[in-house]
Parts: structure tokens; C-alpha cells; sequence
């Protein structure tokens, strides 16, 4: 489990699984938070290579669209629709500076929670939810649907006996009173038949498949080899699994136990009330419908634990997402300010997590530096622009000895072995990778899977550690994947920096 697990947890982030969509809270999300655009327009560009068409044309198009008709296209659309929803609302509520202490999802919403925490990239989570359909999808023989049944678990295992289908499953343990099972159709319909004679009330669910069921057994080891020869990340934060009743630890092997999903059932009452024990008193659902938001209701009623919705709307059509951000900066569990404006100016392709990363390390000395410069700032007079002298910029030069250093290093040149070695064992213990597979030429994304994210932020901190002067307009990430090509990008730039350091 991540170090920042505590026994003092106050704040989870739930992740839904079937059904977990709302079209017109999701346009309403996009409309006012870019995080939505951008976390679509990187699904997008994954569905367009698998599938030759965008997440966004489907959900995002000119047509308001809701679950029932995303189940009616390919099985993939409605799940990468839940995990993209899911991931956007996410997003947006750490753009806002929410720090969730615990991540969790509901069935598919485990994938999602480990895309937000950091063990997959986006879109590796894309091409997972993707799989996930298509090896079921081969399943020969077997068709079956999701029921949800007003009984608690217990009893609807009784239930199942008397119809003896191996087949037929208790997928999820929703609540005390809400027992979701899968299976073939025709049985299932003997089952509902049976609860309505019982007075139990069953509901069909918005789902693509029977998931959660033994039926999918012959699907596991395709699945586990698939995402075996992914990237697994280190967890950046902890994440409890209703499936597992624990949190992931760091030896897990994410491929095998995703794989065991599908035969496995979602025991999400079970994980609620671990979480409430464990001192989560603010639940929030990252995602559509607020289905897991009403069930944390009835799980936690009489306490004083509260469950906030994101991507659903309020009987005024407003979205809940909103009021859930006022109720958690009330609550001194949403700080802006620790998200500064200087954020709002990046390139959207920036994330809020690389954002925190950058500013955890630097924003002391960026802050320091506009200190100073407003310090010195003098506005012009009011002059015409043709008259009005140019003002040059507000620096501060650094005559110590650490700027007649960095002048005779300039001078006489760096040693290109020496910034090789420090680059190696940066990247190195940034990647918690062995030293020795960085060696000169090797592709960093297209051998060592480092995305494109994770490249920007330690080409920061390369800068940050040898103080380059800011990159070219025209500087493309591309040309520097390898430590070859790094390190030569790191010499010539210090080769060529002046003599008065700037700060």
C-alpha cells in the first residue's frame, strides 16, 4: 500500500461501474471544466487506433446520448464511456485541489481508480477496457445478463441453490438490501419469476455482459497476458478494492487480478463500511448517475458520513457536480489555492497531477521569483505606445560565487560523461529502474515505457537540476527519447548559457 495510506483516512473517491453514465451531466461537466476535454481528446485518440472512430463523435456529439443507446452500439463504447466519464470527473475535482486519501471502484470502476492512481497510463486504461470486452466477447456459447434483486446477499444465494445453474452467480453485494446476480438469460428469468413470487423486486442492469460470473472463466489468461505486457506504475495513491477487500500493495501483479475480476464478485457494502471504519467521512463518486452515491447513503445512514455526486444532475437540471465542489471547499477538503492561477496558463495537454508534481518542487521558487520582480516592477507612465520606452525585464543577477561557478563551468565546457552518469541515475530513481537499462540509445517510451507525461516532468526536473534556460517555442519532446539526445540537449544548452545567471 502507498506510504500516504493512513489509519486517519478522511475523503475516498468512488469509481461506478455499470450503468455509471450521465450524457447530459457529462456535456454540462465539458462545457465548464477543459479537464473534460482533455481527458476525451487522449481517449479519442486511442479509440481512433483500435477502432477507427472517437469516444467523443459518440458522447459528445451534437445529440444529447444516454446509456441505453450507447448500449446499443459496439459492446466497447458504453465501457470506455463510463471510464472516460469516470477519469474526467476525477480530474476536474483535483484541478480544484481535492486530495482523495483512498480510491475505489465498482467492478469496472477498479480500473479506472487504478488509471487516476497512477499504475496505468490513460490510455493503457483504454486499451484494458477495450480488451476487457473483446475477450469476453469471444466467449462462444454463452449469453447472459446482469439482474439486480431487492434481497440481501444471503438470501439470494439461497435462491440460487434451489436453481442449481453453475452458471448463475451473485456478481455484487450492493447493500443490506440490494444483491445484483449474472447468468444465462433463461435462467435468470426463472430466478426473477421465483423473487416475484417471494415479493423480491428484480431490475434489469444496463450492462454489456454477465460480468462477475464463473461463465468467464475460459477469459481469464488471454486477459492476464494482454495486460501483463502493459507498464504497472507505482500506485501514487492508495487504492481499496471491493473485489479484494484490501488495497493494492506494491508486489501485486495488477494483470492477474484484474483477470480474476471476471470471476469474482464486487463486495461494495463491505468496502464502504471498511472505509467508514477506517475514518472516511466524505464519499465522492467520480462518475455518472450517482447510483454508488445513494447506496453510500443507505450504507452509512445515521452517521455522520456524506456522499457527494459529480457527473449526475439535481431535479433543477443543474449539475451536482458544482455544489459538490462548494460543499468540499467548505469543508476545507477542496483548496484551490493550492492549485495556483498560474496553472490556469499552461497548455491543456498539462495535467493537474503533473501540475502538483511540478509545483511541489519548484513552486516555492516561482513564487519567490514574482515576489521579487513585483518588487522592482515600476508601471510606465500613460504614454502613447509609439513614445513609450521598452522596459526591460525585471531580473535579479546573481553575482556570488555560485554565479562565477557557473561561468567558468560554461566557460571551460561540461563533461558530457558526468552529465550522462547524473542523467542515468536521475531517471533511473525517478522510474525505479535498474541504472543499467539506460544506456545511451535506448527508445525511452517505445522500450522502457515512459509516456510522454512522465518524460515532461523529469525533463523539468533536468532543467530545474542543471538550471537550463527556458525551451524553445519550437522544442519537440520527440526529438530528445533517448539519454543519448538528453544528455546532448543538456550540454549544448550549458555550453551556450551567458555568463550572469538569472533567477
Amino acid at each position: 500500500m502507498p506510504e500516504n495510506t493512513s489509519t486517519e483516512l478522511r475523503t475516498a473517491i468512488l469509481f461506478p461501474g455499470q450503468g455509471g453514465f450521465d450524457g447530459e451531466a457529462l456535456r454540462l461537466a465539458h462545457a465548464r471544466h477543459p479537464q473534460v476535454r482533455q481527458v476525451f481528446e487522449r481517449l479519442d485518440a486511442e479509440t481512433t487506433t483500435l477502432f477507427s472512430r472517437r469516444i467523443s463523435d459518440l458522447v459528445l456529439g451534437p445529440e444529447q446520448v444516454e446509456l441505453r443507446r450507447l448500449l446499443a452500439e459496439d459492446p466497447w463504447v458504453s465501457q470506455v464511456a463510463i471510464y472516460g466519464a469516470g477519469l474526467a470527473a476525477y480530474e476536474v475535482l483535483t484541478a480544484q485541489g481535492v486530495r482523495p486519501d483512498a480510491l475505489t471502484g465498482h467492478s469496472l470502476g477498479e480500473i479506472t481508480a487504478l488509471v487516476a492512481a497512477g499504475a496505468f497510463s490513460v490510455e493503457d486504461g483504454v486499451r484494458i477496457v477495450a480488451q476487457r470486452v473483446a475477450v469476453i466477447a469471444r466467449q462462444s456459447g454463452f449469453e447472459g445478463r446482469m439482474v439486480a434483486l431487492s434481497a440481501g446477499a444471503a438470501k439470494v444465494r439461497r435462491l440460487l441453490e434451489l436453481l442449481e445453474d453453475p452458471q448463475l452467480a451473485v456478481a455484487t453485494e450492493n447493500h443490506d438490501e440490494q444483491t445484483v446476480v449474472s447468468g444465462p438469460g433463461e435462467v435468470l428469468d426463472r430466478l426473477v419469476a421465483i423473487a416475484g413470487e417471494l415479493r423480491i423486486g428484480a431490475v434489469e442492469i444496463d450492462a454489456a455482459f454477465p460480468f462477475h460470473s464463473p461463465a468467464l472463466a475460459p477469459a481469464v489468461p488471454e486477459f492476464a497476458a494482454y495486460v501483463g505486457k502493459l507498464d504497472q506504475l507505482p500506485l501514487r495513491r492508495p487504492v481499496y478494492s471491493p473485489i479484494l477487500q484490501r488495497y493494492y500493495e506494491p508486489g501485486d501483479a495488477l494483470s492477474d487480478l484484474l483477470a480474476e475480476h471476471f470471476v469474482k464478485p464486487v463486495r461494495f457494502a463491505s468496502a464502504v463500511r471498511h472505509l467508514q471504519e477506517s475514518g472516511v467521512t466524505t464519499f465522492v463518486e467520480a462518475g455518472g448517475r450517482a447510483a454508488l452515491t445513494k447506496l453510500v447513503t443507505r450504507l452509512t445512514k445515521g452517521s455522520d458520513v456524506r456522499s457527494l455526486a459529480t457527473l449526475a444532475t439535481d431535479d433543477d437540471a443543474l449539475l451536482t457536480l458544482d455544489a459538490t465542489l462548494r460543499t468540499l471547499r467548505l469543508a476545507g477538503l477542496a483548496d484551490p489555492g493550492r492549485v495556483p492561477v498560474l496553472a490556469e496558463l499552461l497548455p491543456e495537454s498539462v495535467s493537474a497531477e503533473l501540475f502538483e508534481a511540478y509545483w511541489s518542487e519548484h513552486g516555492d521558487a516561482v513564487l519567490q521569483r514574482i515576489v521579487d520582480d513585483l518588487a522592482a516592477f515600476r508601471p510606465q507612465p500613460a504614454t502613447s505606445a509609439a513614445t513609450a520606452p521598452v522596459a526591460a525585464p525585471a531580473t535579479t543577477v546573481v553575482t556570488s560565487s555560485l554565479a562565477d561557478e557557473a561561468s567558468g563551468s560554461a566557460a571551460a565546457g561540461p563533461d558530457r560523461a558526468e552529465v550522462f552518469a547524473e542523467l542515468r541515475s536521475l531517471y533511473a530513481e525517478a522510474l525505479e529502474y535498474p541504472e543499467e537499462v539506460f544506456e545511451g540509445g535506448v527508445q525511452l517510451e517505445a522500450e522502457l515505457g515512459v509516456d510522454s507525461v512522465k518524460q515532461v516532468e523529469l525533463l523539468s526536473r533536468v532543467s530545474q537540476r542543471y538550471g537550463l534556460p527556458p525551451r524553445e517555442s519550437g522544442f519537440r519532446l520527440s526529438d530528445y527519447n533517448t539519454i543519448d539526445r538528453l544528455v546532448d540537449f543538456v550540454v549544448t544548452a550549458l555550453a551556450g548559457r551567458p555568463t550572469g545567471v538569472t533567477v
